[in-house]
């Protein structure tokens, strides 16, 4: 027993040792991130210096200068969020007859790379997978010639709360986007390789999902015309033919800064009811969007 006291004791001053030497880490890097917004130096014990300030009140934190360090690397963040009288995904109605709650994080590189999140409620009765989506993406980003942009990247549909049973799955997906003047024109394809997501039908196969999106600015204006075609062939197709086919064609303003509204008219080929409510009905989806 006394043999065990020594080793538990032994083990414990281990721990401690390396739970202080992770804490003093941490008060460093706190400490250089502290000296780099606030413009002071640290103390002999790696924490941030007294202010000279007249007033003891800690000094606020230099928004203009904490955006410098996150921009030195070349790196840019951005975020979203809406509200959307429903989630369209591909044509289908994921959110019922309920109100979406969604937003995001970007984080670009100058170099063209990228990663981010994406999240929407959704109505879990109808789908059954669950109250919320998750989709984590990354990819690169870059210009073949003027006017000309690519864009390849891997994205993974993921959901939380989904009941037991392999909901989520991953796509790889690549795009062409040209743009002339006020208006620009995008194809672009998702290719899942697994049998997981929407399988509806009850096939287990790869799915592929093409597209394409028109935009066209009115000149002198802040709205935005735009137009989509869609083609889903494999699993996740919300129909029992081989293949669903779904479009959309509406608007958007933009309010005032950041805010911005759309309103689109949405459909996808061959109704599914799923009790009252069928997912590929037609629609006007309503959106009121933020970005910063």
């Amino acid at each position: 027993m006394q043999k065990s006291f020594f080793i538990n004791a032994f083990a414990f001053a281990r721990a401690s040792l390396a739970v202080g030497a992770l804490m003093g880490s941490v008060s460093a890097l706190a400490c250089d991130w502290d000296a780099a917004v606030h413009d002071r130096p640290c103390d002999d014990f790696g924490g941030p210096a007294p202010s000279t300030a007249d007033s003891p009140a800690v000094a606020p934190i230099d928004a203009a200068r904490a955006s410098q360090l996150v921009s030195a690397g070349g790196f840019t963040l951005s975020a979203n969020a809406a509200l959307a009288t429903q989630y369209r995904f591909r044509g289908a109605n994921l959110s019922g007859d309920r109100i979406a709650v969604q937003g995001g994080l970007d984080l670009d590189h100058a170099s063209g790379f990228y990663v981010g999140v994406w999240g929407s409620t959704l109505n879990d009765r109808l789908t059954g997978y669950g109250g919320a989506e998750l989709d984590i993406y990354g990819g690169y980003a870059w210009q073949l010639i003027e006017g000309v942009t690519a864009d390849v990247g891997v994205i993974a549909y993921t959901f939380p709360d989904a009941p037991v049973g392999g909901r989520n799955f991953v796509e790889l997906y690549s795009s062409l986007t040209a743009t002339l003047g006020p208006a620009s024109a995008k194809i672009g394809a998702a290719w899942d390789p697994g049998a997981n997501g929407f399988a509806f039908a009850g096939f287990a196969r790869d799915n592929l999902y093409v597209y394409s999106d028109l935009a066209v600015g009115v000149p002198g204006t802040s709205f935005t015309i735009k137009g989509h075609l869609g083609y889903t062939d494999g699993t996740r197709r919300i129909a029992t033919n081989s293949g669903t086919f779904d479009w959309s064609i509406g608007a958007s303003y933009r309010v005032a800064g950041p805010l911005s509204a759309s309103l689109e008219y949405v459909d996808a080929a061959a109704d599914v009811p799923f009790g009252p409510i069928n997912p590929n009905a037609a629609n006007l989806v309503g959106k009121i969007s933020v970005n910063f």
